[in-house]
């Protein structure tokens, strides 16, 4: 190849590239990002520990973490998976939910068709948000609830319970209770026939009112 041919290469070569000393053009620093994720991961496996002890496991789509948030937020909105284990590293409990925000790593708050599986009580739980306060050990609701026991059905628009789901306050409940009969024998009686206050099997009513001094719920 001539001299000639070669320089006018170099040249188109430039021309089409853009030589010169010049960095490209770049936008704007992004000075505000309370808005925008720190970091987004896709399929999610994470294994939380209590106390240097490995307690729960959560499986999600989407995770996305915000850090410049009051407070510091996590985000699950394609929904989540979270089980929790005893101190034999058994399943004892799990959760599901359509959207999750874990908030300063202590306060939960899922939405959707939340489903709770207590496994060592076998008792469900449905409802459409459900907050989880980990420093207080409380789990609470202000929406519609249903709860299903081997011998029990309730149904209440109130839920107060300790983070174990073993001891819980129904308000409003509708539902048919284990009742004594005549005979000794346990009957079936509709909860909302029973006398005012007695949302919740007597067991569980008189176990609230210490939680609900120290938590301040009304």
């Amino acid at each position: 190849m001539s001299a000639l041919a070669t320089l006018g290469l170099m040249l188109l070569t430039c021309v089409a590239t853009g030589c010169g000393s010049e960095a490209p053009p770049m936008g704007a620093a992004v000075q505000e990002r309370d808005s925008m994720p720190v970091m987004t991961t896709y399929g999610v496996s994470k294994m939380i520990s209590d106390s240097g002890v490995m307690r729960y496991k959560i499986v999600a789509e989407e995770w996305r973490v915000y850090d410049k948030t009051k407070p510091p937020r996590q985000t699950f909105p394609k929904g989540i998976f979270l089980t929790r284990f005893d101190e034999k590293l058994k399943v004892d409990l799990y959760i599901t939910a359509d959207t999750a925000y874990w908030y300063n790593q202590n306060l939960w708050e899922m939405r959707g068709r939340v489903f709770i599986n207590n496994l060592a009580s076998q008792t469900t739980f449905a409802t459409e948000e459900l907050f989880w306060d980990m420093n207080r050990h409380e789990i609470y609701s202000n929406k519609h609830i249903h709860i299903v026991k081997p011998d029990e059905e309730l149904q209440g628009n109130w839920f107060r319970s300790d983070e174990n789901m073993n001891v819980y306050h129904v308000r409003r409940t509708k539902g048919f209770l284990p009742m004594p009969g005549k005979s000794g024998e346990e009957e079936t009686q509709p909860a909302d026939s029973l006398p005012p206050m007695r949302s919740a099997p007597i067991k569980m009513e008189r176990a609230v009112p210490s939680m609900d001094r120290e938590s301040g719920f009304s």
